[in-house]
């Protein structure tokens, strides 16, 4: 069974949030209904990672409303993130519900899907379409498996950001402290930093919020 690293770095670093696009259902608070994986076993692991650049928010949420977290490896530092071991299947299957596509849709997605995953792995990156996470990139290889993550084609510069809900930066957080084990103080830092919140949000207000969140079991 060929596996690969589901790199995650907005609000699926949270487990219990990726459990949804796996699992299926309507998470508490949210708007949307996932069919979940063809194969709804989790993730046999997880392992904190960083990629090189950063991550940014922009667009609309259908889910949370607000901006959406993306992935961009030409923005400075280091985006924190969590990588956990799936399927190629179930790469697939919660590919296609980022990109609103009903997973395992043999006609429209596996068959290009697949031939994307492989681009990807080959040359860093490959393209499905225009749209929200329909760039998948890989940013390398832990412990000699493939990570695979998605992302916008555009990169930070080229749109317009938009500040994230409260509801969909609180995920973000509590998988920043589950993934990484980060102090209130660090994640609150690395949160109001990024393109889309430091614009919107004072520092003081991202730190109120993730204080809150986290202190919430």
């Amino acid at each position: 069974m060929v596996r690969v690293w589901y790199v995650a770095y907005g609000s699926n670093m949270h487990a219990a949030r990726l459990g949804w696009y796996i699992g299926g259902g309507c998470p508490p608070g949210g708007m949307r209904t996932y069919p979940g994986c063809r194969d709804p076993r989790p993730p046999s692991r997880s392992v904190p990672v960083s990629l090189p650049g950063g991550i940014y928010f922009a667009g609309e949420s259908r889910a949370w409303t607000g901006g959406m977290a993306f992935y961009d490896p030409h923005l400075p530092g280091e985006a924190a993130a969590r990588a956990y071991l799936v399927t190629v299947e179930q790469f697939t299957d919660i590919a296609a519900q980022e990109m609103y596509r009903p997973a395992g849709e043999p006609a429209a997605l596996t068959p290009a899907t697949g031939a994307a995953v492989e681009a990807a792995i080959a040359g860093g990156r490959a393209t499905l379409g225009p749209g929200r996470y329909e760039t998948l990139v890989c940013p390398g290889s832990h412990g000699g498996v493939p990570m695979l993550t998605f992302t916008a084609p555009e990169g930070a510069s080229g749109v317009k950001w938009r500040p994230p809900a409260p509801t969909y930066l609180g995920m973000i957080a509590r998988g920043l402290r589950e993934s990484h084990g980060w102090p209130v103080e660090r994640i609150a830092d690395y949160l109001a930093g990024r393109p889309g919140v430091a614009h919107a949000w004072s520092p003081d207000a991202v730190a109120t919020l993730v204080s809150e969140v986290l202190a919430d079991p």
